[in-house]
């Protein structure tokens, strides 16, 4: 299974992504968006479909990691708009896929990405930065700190955890997502870039993860961080 990975991961961090049977491709650092977020999965690709081998990708990202995804045999479109420093542009990419829901600020999503979406169904939400807010763990069960995204799924009726924000690493700026923290593995696998003993809110975390039958993995030792979503294929 391969897996998406910031450029700045560290080698403590991919070795245990190698001992969990992934391999990491390293999505490369873009001048388009600031620092904090410049090598972040979760801004320059998305995964449209696991089955198909199928993801999007910003149209100005590094053509040597086009050139990687053909080499590995994954499909890709490109998005129809480039990123941007200001925030719409830079989070024309960053909704939540999953099987039969599609979750972002609707008014700002990429059209290639949205079109992609057109048969699930659109859950508009104010939050631009989606997935960044999001750490999805079943189709329906997801954790997240942005009470208006926890509002409006509700609605739909999925199960949330909603935390307070904060304590997460995110460098240069006060602090990171919870969506970014990591991602899951496999049916019953969450891996982080973190330790939950060393969250603020490491206990709900787990109460949540342990009635979904859930085990969390820590991929570094020390305070989660914010590396921009976890996501495998």
């Amino acid at each position: 299974m391969y897996c998406f990975i910031d450029y700045r991961t560290t080698k403590e961090e991919l070795n245990n992504l190698y001992k969990l049977g992934l391999e990491p491709i390293i999505i490369p650092k873009t001048s388009l968006v600031y620092e904090a977020i410049n090598g972040h999965v979760d801004i320059q690709l998305n995964i449209l479909s696991k089955k198909d081998k199928l993801v999007i990708v910003s149209k100005d990202i590094n053509k040597n990691f086009l050139s990687t995804l053909k080499d590995k045999k994954i499909n890709y479109i490109l998005s129809h708009n480039s990123l941007g420093f200001k925030y719409p542009n830079d989070i024309i990419l960053n909704g939540l896929i999953l099987e039969n829901f599609f979750i972002h600020n609707l008014n700002f999503t990429d059209k290639a990405l949205l079109e992609s979406q057109k048969d699930k169904k659109n859950i508009h939400v104010k939050q631009g930065y989606t997935k960044c807010s999001i750490l999805p763990i079943r189709e329906k069960a997801i954790i997240t700190s942005d009470k208006n995204i926890a509002k409006e799924l509700l609605n739909y009726d999925f199960d949330v955890l909603l935390l307070p924000p904060g304590d997460i690493i995110l460098p240069s700026l006060n602090y990171g997502f919870i969506g970014g923290t990591g991602g899951m593995i496999s049916e019953n696998k969450l891996a982080l870039f973190g330790e939950l003993s060393n969250y603020a809110y490491g206990l709900d975390i787990y109460s949540f993860l342990y009635k979904l039958d859930v085990e969390p993995i820590s991929l570094r030792k020390g305070k989660l961080i914010d590396r921009g979503s976890l996501l495998t294929l």
